[in-house]
């Protein structure tokens, strides 16, 4: 049966390039393409937007889920709560790229899409969700007696930072250590002039020209280190890794998966 997709964000990158996912899968079909309110796109033909999209509708400015398997969500975190609420009343399953979502927001979204299959991600990328797991296996190895630092370089449009891979990179170590992020996190070393402590996990954030995305992590003992870096190329390795959780989730009972579910690799 053909997936068909509603994808918000028409006027970022992210969108376009899930939308172009959508349109290029055989099994999928790129139903509704959603702008902000307001958006210049808002009327436009979707192949305005994304040239090799064959659909000649037009781009919406508000989710229509009436004939919609699945929503693929890539906005900011106020936007995603309003499309949120909408998948869950219509009982329509959610793929939630957004990042930046403070704790308040974060909470607020779970119980919304209670009713309902979602799959959130910082990352859906392949290669990020394998090195998850490599950090994982370092940090239970290493992590106690190394200097870790965590780096990530993006786009110079990126609200906010550290970024959201990132961070969950840390959590993957911290976890894997037994310890909560919070607890070693050190973001911000310029109001302390002390030695490091062993163990804890530094961050540093480079935002700059149109890089798509780049992480570093480093684990720093005597006389050696590991450093894992994934580098993302372009946009499509995320947008084809959201499309391939968006046919996970749809038809599955409600409730959280991850991309360890999608990727079978729990």
């Amino acid at each position: 049966m053909t997936l068909r997709v509603a994808v918000t964000g028409a006027s970022g990158r992210m969108g376009q390039a899930v939308a172009l996912a959508v349109a290029a899968d055989t099994n999928a079909e790129l139903v509704s393409l959603i702008a902000r309110p307001g958006s210049d796109l808002v009327g436009q033909p979707i192949n305005s937007v994304c040239a090799s999209v064959t659909s000649d509708r037009a781009v919406r400015d508000s989710l229509d889920l009436e004939n919609i398997d699945v929503v693929i969500d890539f906005t900011l975190p106020e936007s995603t709560l309003v499309n949120a609420e909408a998948c869950a009343r219509a009982g329509v399953p959610v793929v939630i790229g957004t990042t930046g979502f403070s704790e308040s927001q974060q909470a607020l979204l779970n119980d919304c899409l209670a009713p309902v299959a979602r799959c959130q991600a910082a990352n859906f990328s392949t290669g990020v969700n394998l090195t998850y797991q490599l950090l994982a296996m370092a940090a239970r190895v290493m992590g106690d007696q190394s200097d870790i630092e965590i780096h990530e370089a993006h786009h110079k449009h990126k609200l906010d930072a550290p970024s959201g891979t990132a961070l969950s990179m840390g959590e993957a170590v911290a976890t894997a250590m037994g310890k909560e992020l919070n607890d070693l996190a050190r973001f911000d070393r310029s109001s302390t002039r002390e030695a490091r402590e062993l163990g804890s996990i530094g961050f540093s954030v480079t935002r700059a020209g149109d890089i798509v995305g780049e992480h570093t992590v480093l684990f720093a003992g005597e006389g050696e280190r590991i450093e894992l870096t994934h580098k993302a190329e372009s946009r499509a390795a995320f947008a084809s890794g959201a499309l391939r959780a968006a046919h996970y989730i749809t038809g599955r009972p409600a409730g959280a998966y991850t991309m360890v579910d999608v990727l079978g690799l729990s």
